[in-house]
């Protein structure tokens, strides 16, 4: 792998950087420490809507012009928000890398947020959360979360609470972009086909006469232990049943982490393109007919989050059969452990998956800045090694350790009736 350099400027710019001349293309990303993890109750959604504030242009990149110029060179770009940053990124020809270099090093202080187009994205804004309110399993992720996170900023869904959407000024934002968009709270991160000596000067060129400001604060509460089960019941339109079952895990750099990715692997895939069907829980819940779909996710972060399960009801299946088929597999693993094989399949499968996500520069690159940001860069680049590096042991004393009753939060979705409503999970982001 091509050697990962790291960088920072007087002003508290970190610049991470990987030459890789596999073909001539460039991906460059932006960073800001700040997400939904960060938002106070009443602006609860204030870092999504800055993201959508931020391509509505700056005097010197107009926003009706800006998809045309990054067309026009053969590029693209988008942005991103999640609980704990907001990331924006350009993958261009690296002859023309220099548009997106210097289109973030303008907006980091020049975006405009006109009244009138916050007004206009409030109602692009307001229309995205209402379609996903049309999923029922919006709604009961969302009651988990409540339930689970209480204090703790991973409360609420990252696009916000309707009831602040409504009432958001565009003070908010451009106070809150004021903040937070600044080089001492931001990460750069180049991969791709150049020069690191050059690319290196011209980022200190665009970036290190912008200033840092005062020192950046970040609200944040610990939430405090969990002393018991809870349990939500959403009940929301549809024909069909849900169950979500939640537990409260380590954050990423912790290295219990990586026994739960693993873990997951084994109970319900390693996810991406690879097939689930020789999952434990697949084969549990699916090919026994009770349940059409088992998922399972695990999100790096920067705090303890959350592991959840997520099971799609068959049409006469109870939610007590769901529970007593889950809680009679999650203990099979925590007293009898996993097989030498089941761990090295899985391993496989999630080796699999981090090389697929990695095979361009834009998935490299989106890695490396959000491990420097919920650990550090290393934790991309040692990635496989981690993995690895999990044991049968390690991961019976994971299932131990976090998948306790006393430790979790448990949904159940009941449907009153009428079509279900597909849902796409990206609209919430």
């Amino acid at each position: 792998m091509p050697a990962i350099t790291r960088h920072q400027l007087p002003n508290g710019l970190s610049i991470i950087l990987k030459e890789q001349h596999s073909a001539p293309v460039v991906s460059w990303w932006m960073l800001y420490r700040i997400g939904s993890r960060n938002e106070r109750t009443g602006q609860t959604g204030l870092s999504h809507w800055v993201e959508h504030m931020m391509f509505k242009g700056t005097p010197q990149f107009p926003g009706g012009v800006l998809d045309k110029m990054i067309s026009r060179e053969g590029g693209s770009w988008n942005a991103q928000t999640s609980m704990d940053y907001t990331a924006y990124y350009e993958t261009m020809p690296a002859d023309r890398i220099d548009l997106g270099l210097r289109l973030e090093a303008d907006r980091m202080v020049n975006a405009i947020f006109d009244p009138e187009e916050v007004e206009s994205e409030r109602t692009v804004i307001i229309s995205e959360r209402e379609g996903s309110e049309n999923s029922p399993m919006f709604w009961l992720d969302e009651e988990v979360r409540a339930s689970m996170f209480r204090v703790h900023g991973y409360h609420h869904e990252i696009i916000g609470d309707m009831a602040d959407l409504h009432t958001i000024t565009r003070d908010d934002l451009y106070n809150h972009y004021r903040q937070f968009y600044r080089p001492n709270n931001a990460v750069a991160v180049a991969v791709g086909d150049f020069d690191t000596v050059s690319m290196l000067r011209r980022i200190e060129e665009l970036y290190g006469g912008i200033p840092a400001g005062d020192p950046v604060t970040h609200f944040n509460r610990p939430e405090p232990e969990q002393f018991g089960e809870r349990r939500v019941t959403v009940e929301r339109p549809g024909a069909t049943a849900f169950l979500e079952m939640a537990y409260r895990v380590p954050p990423a750099k912790h290295p219990d982490w990586f026994a739960m990715a693993m873990l997951n692997a084994i109970l319900t895939g390693a996810g991406g393109a690879i097939d689930n069907k020789t999952s434990r829980l697949y084969r549990a819940i699916v090919e026994s007919g009770l349940g059409v779909d088992v998922d399972g996710g695990l999100t790096p972060s920067i705090d303890p989050y959350l592991y959840d399960l997520i099971v799609t009801l068959r049409e006469g299946t109870t939610h007590e059969q769901i529970e007593s088929v889950l809680d009679e597999q999650l203990e099979q693993v925590a007293v009898a452990g996993v097989t030498t094989h089941e761990l090295e399949r899985a391993r496989k499968q999630a080796r699999a998956i981090f090389a697929y996500s990695t095979e361009r520069v834009t998935g490299q690159a989106s890695w490396l800045t959000i491990a420097e940001t919920v650990a550090d860069y290393t934790w991309f680049e040692n990635y496989i090694e981690r993995l690895s590096a999990v044991t049968a042991e390690d991961v019976q004393r994971a299932a131990q350790t976090y998948l306790r009753p006393q430790n979790r939060t448990v949904g159940w979705l009941i449907p009153t009736g009428g079509d279900d409503v597909e849902y796409d999970e990206d609209d919430a982001e």
